[in-house]
């Protein structure tokens, strides 16, 4: 079964996003300001600028139309497709992980979430598994789940609007005695598979940050930068719930991956957009 949280990640490969992955990015971006729809016509254009041709389109969408991620639909006469409601939610949930990123600090403790599911709904622990995987939780032991205790609203209201809260009982907490913490945070969270992922990103874009010029660059250029920039992005805050930087290893590229997030996505994102919405408007 594939949820519209999977169905909105990206790949972990930033370097090749799947066509999917960077037609979410558009949707995201450009379609939910604009009565969520997107023409066939302009889809086809704006991905066509991403080097993808139409016929790699076409088998995306019909992939995300069956997993009930995107629906059909006509706006004066013309055909298109919109972010199904569900998908619409979780990608309304990521904006503020994606954009307005905190950290949290040791002095917010810890979340932990137990689950019981029945054999007879396995289908729900899968759902529970990934939701809390994409909160960016990590395993303390087994079928206890921890995150820092600054997630803890966002876990409620996402198990919630899931109606998985039936399944959980949720505890907050602080790390009071025995063992190293920072030894237990790297048992709990691959932090070497998440410095890689960084690591990727830092050497794929930081030199885009170290040459780019505005005086030099189309919206064009600027879009075709934009779009695997934040689809190759959004996948890391996810992967990484914040944590306390006390906690992590010396000089964390983290840190410095946001910052590059940051400033780049300052100086693409108009003109990305401008050059996306005269493509939508053209179609």
């Amino acid at each position: 079964m594939t949820t519209a949280l999977e169905s909105a990640a990206p790949s972990s490969n930033g370097r090749d996003p799947r066509p999917g992955s960077l037609i979410m990015t558009l949707f995201g971006l450009y379609a939910r300001s604009r009565s969520n729809w997107l023409s066939v016509s302009a889809l086809v254009r704006l991905m066509a600028d991403l080097g993808v041709e139409g016929a790699a389109v076409r088998s995306a969408v019909s992939r995300m139309k069956r997993r009930g991620v995107l629906t059909s639909e006509r706006h004066a006469g013309a055909a298109g497709y919109a972010l199904a409601a569900s998908t619409l939610e979780t990608l309304a949930e990521g904006d503020a992980r994606i954009f307005e990123r905190t950290r949290a600090d040791t002095a917010d403790g810890w979340i932990l979430v137990v689950f019981s599911v029945p054999e007879s709904e396995r289908e729900k622990r899968y759902e529970l598994r990934t939701s809390l995987t994409r909160l960016g939780f990590g395993t303390a032991a087994p079928g206890i789940w921890i995150a820092p205790g600054n997630l803890k609203a966002e876990t409620e209201r996402a198990l919630d609007r899931r109606g998985l809260s039936a399944y959980v009982d949720i505890f907050t907490g602080h790390h009071v005695a025995f063992g190293d913490l920072r030894s237990k945070v790297r048992i709990w969270w691959d932090l070497d598979e998440l410095t890689e992922l960084y690591a990727d990103f830092l050497r794929h874009h930081r030199p885009l940050l170290d040459s780019w010029s505005a005086a030099e660059s189309t919206p064009q250029d600027a879009f075709r930068a934009y779009i695997p920039l934040l689809t190759q992005w959004r996948q890391l805050p996810y992967r990484d719930p914040g944590l306390p930087l006390a906690l992590l290893p010396p000089g964390w590229n983290g840190v410095t991956a946001g910052e590059v997030f940051d400033e780049l996505n300052r100086l693409l994102s108009a003109p990305a957009r401008e050059h996306a919405l005269a493509a939508i408007r053209g179609a």
